[in-house]
């Protein structure tokens, strides 16, 4: 077979591998070099595709190719139809290729299938024109390649069903610029673009990136490992939220490119999830806490005052407060926590119509919340929001026996807020947690004034019992002395008496004989009768100072005073006593200036004080004493003394000589039962004065009066 120059332009359109051209090139030049049929024929046969030389009817004019595998030989070829050696339809649809190359003077390519001993195979067919009228076929085996496509295409289905239905964002961009070259259907879902707004756009572009910082991480951790797995990162989406994502990414090539395909997960439910497990796991540890401080604590402003602190942290709110509603005229704000730079609410006041307003709404409605004020019709009970600076607010009501008591409020003054369910749920249960704290406290104060006025009562029938007790002792005392008056100081007058009296009876029977028939007439001499005047004198004072005594100490001295003037009532007392100081021989020296001040005292009450000073100087000294009488103003109060040159006081005697029922057998300076000393001193002191003694064994002894100016 001679190939003409036209053939080898025909094998050059045919071949379309480049290698398979440059060696067939090189074997042309070859056969140039050196023409000849035998070489021209070793170039062909050397080709691995069949050729064939046919005319416009199809008929095989010149064939060339392998026939091991059982196809028809040349011999069996050359002169033939189409349709002789073809199916129908495959010999249709060569005729009509080869008239499309000789009408067009084109490249006609075109596929289709036979059956042989190895089955169904697939084949292409490529026509050159190769002469007049003639076309060059080379027909190539291409099973190997249509199975391998037809691989290609079962994976790529499989690549793109799983691409498209994905339930992550799947991306494909270019790993230098970033730029999006595919999305599937979740990218879409997720960031709200359409594929048309996003291909061919960097993410950049597009401002998906919240943190540019990420994006450097990514392509860091590419370059370094080839790959990124879950690394969490924050994307805006299309409508401007912020959307928390694990991003997987590693490079691929791509058509000659480096490119990034990237799988993200979008997790912000589970991260809000997770914060709000958190914010709920801090919320009931919150409750906890103040419901423990409630159980433990009876500090109410304690409580409320950690309470608004903590609720403000947890909150982050600007201002949070707890106030009473109730009967407080204005309001009363209890406790409040508020950041800083912005204005207190303490001492903020109402008027009472706005507070029976305030208590309606919350009575009425529950729970109050407003996320911007100024969307407000009008101000929440025309409270000042402005002054305060409030923008948005949440109000729950402290409920008390059916009735609101009080408010647990949170502002936000930063700016307007949107209160999450669970902030709700928060107050409204801290707001039951207050109201326990406050009816705990409020019976604690019941409680407390009940214990305190059962300790009044304790104490007030203490005190009584006590006075009882005095009172019996006091008798017990008193019945002391009187038997011990009756059994001593008394019983001796008796006897002495009863001796006289014994001694008239044996008189008489030693003049009558021992006839007691003959006795009329028993003769007392005047000085017995003078003892028996005396010592039952002395019995009738012993019982008048002993009732006397007893009164004192029951109903306290009764006074009638009037203005006196203290030096005449003590010369008065010593003009009373002259027999007595005649009698016992004492000297008396009075030091008694007449321009004294008046005293507003009653007279016979002082009188009886000087005289029983003066008395008991004289009945327990020996005669012949001398008594010296003072008086003298000093500042308001006038002072007077009473003293002797006696015996003097025994120290251990003058701390026990005012007290009542203090006698002892030797104990001087005391009326016959102990009782002169002691009303003495309740009359000074009913008096407004005082009264004390200084002494000195030897030297004698002094008693001071001192009684306030009238």
């Amino acid at each position: 077979m001679i190939l003409e120059p036209e053939h080898l332009q025909a094998l050059q359109d045919c071949c379309r591998d480049a290698a398979a051209y440059h060696r067939l090139r090189e074997m042309l030049s070859s056969l140039v070099l050196h023409p000849s049929e035998t070489r021209y024929k070793a170039l062909l046969d050397a080709m691995p595709d069949r050729m064939f030389r046919l005319n416009r009817e199809g008929i095989y004019l010149d064939s060339k190719g392998d026939t091991s595998d059982g196809e028809n030989t040349e011999a069996q070829i050359i002169g033939k139809s189409v349709y002789d050696l073809l199916p129908q339809n495959v010999a249709a649809q060569a005729l009509q290729a080869i008239g499309r190359t000789l009408d067009t003077q084109t490249l006609q390519t075109y596929e289709y299938q036979l059956a042989n001993s190895q089955g169904l195979r697939d084949y292409e067919a490529r026509l050159v024109v190769s002469g007049r009228d003639e076309v060059l076929a080379i027909v190539r085996d291409i099973t190997e390649r249509k199975q391998s496509e037809a691989a290609l295409r079962v994976s790529e289905q499989k690549f793109a069903k799983a691409f498209r239905s994905s339930p992550g964002a799947i991306t494909i961009t270019t790993l230098r610029e970033g730029r999006l070259i595919e999305v599937n259907d979740s990218f879409v879902e997720l960031t709200g673009y359409q594929r048309e707004e996003v291909i061919g756009r960097t993410t950049l572009d597009l401002g998906i990136w919240q943190n540019l910082d990420d994006r450097g991480k990514v392509l860091q951790l590419l370059k370094a490992e080839g790959a990124v797995s879950n690394l969490e990162c924050e994307a805006r989406i299309k409508s401007g939220d912020i959307r928390t994502i694990l991003l997987s990414a590693e490079i691929i090539e791509l058509n000659g490119e480096a490119c990034i395909l990237a799988t993200t997960n979008d997790i912000t439910e589970r991260k809000r999830a997770e914060v709000e497990l958190n914010l709920a796991a801090e919320r009931d540890r919150l409750l906890a806490e103040i419901a423990l401080r409630i159980r433990q604590s009876l500090d109410l402003d304690q409580i409320l005052h950690t309470t608004v602190t903590e609720v403000r942290q947890f909150l982050k709110a600007d201002r949070v407060l707890i106030g009473d509603i109730s009967s407080v005229p204005g309001g009363k704000v209890l406790a409040e926590s508020v950041g800083p730079g912005w204005p207190s609410t303490l001492g903020l006041a109402m008027e009472q119509d706005q507070l029976k307003q305030m208590r309606t709404m919350f009575e009425q409605g529950g729970t109050q919340m407003f996320e911007d004020v100024a969307l407000l019709d009008e101000p929440l009970c025309q409270l000042d929001f402005a002054r305060l600076q409030v923008k948005a607010g949440l109000a729950v009501p402290v409920v008390l026996d059916n009735q609101v008591y009080g408010l647990l409020v949170a502002h936000q003054c930063s700016g307007t807020r949107r209160w999450k369910p669970f902030e709700v749920d928060l107050l409204e249960r801290l707001g039951t947690q207050i109201a326990i704290a406050i009816q705990q406290a409020s019976l604690y104060q019941q409680l407390a004034t009940f214990s305190a006025s059962l300790e009044r009562q304790v104490e007030e029938r203490t005190l009584e019992l006590q006075q009882k007790m005095q009172e019996l002792q006091e008798l017990n005392q008193l019945k002391d002395v009187f038997i011990h008056s009756m059994s001593h100081d008394l019983r001796t007058p008796v006897m002495g008496t009863l001796m006289v009296l014994q001694n008239l009876l044996k008189l008489e029977f030693h003049q009558a004989g021992d006839c007691p028939s003959q006795c009329s007439v028993v003769p007392v001499p005047r000085s017995i009768l003078e003892r028996m005047v005396q010592g039952s004198d002395r019995q009738l004072k012993m019982i008048n100072s002993l009732l006397e005594a007893h009164s004192c100490e029951v109903r306290g001295v009764v006074l009638h005073p009037e203005p006196t003037q203290i030096c005449t009532l003590i010369q008065a007392t010593i003009s009373d006593l002259k027999p007595l100081l005649d009698k016992s021989q004492v000297t008396v020296i009075g030091l008694l200036p007449d321009c004294l001040p008046i005293v507003n005292a009653d007279p016979l009450q002082l009188q009886r004080v000087f005289e029983n000073l003066m008395v008991n100087a004289i009945q327990h000294n020996p005669p012949g004493i001398t008594l010296t009488l003072t008086a003298e103003s000093t500042g308001t109060l006038i002072r007077c003394t009473v003293q002797d040159n006696g015996v003097g006081i025994k120290p251990a005697h003058q701390d026990r000589l005012f007290d009542l029922y203090t006698k002892g057998r030797q104990c001087r300076y005391s009326t016959g039962i102990g009782l002169g000393l002691y009303l003495c001193r309740q009359i000074i002191l009913a008096h407004g004065g005082q009264i004390g003694v200084e002494s000195q064994l030897g030297q004698g002894a002094r008693f001071w009066v001192t009684l306030p100016q009238a």
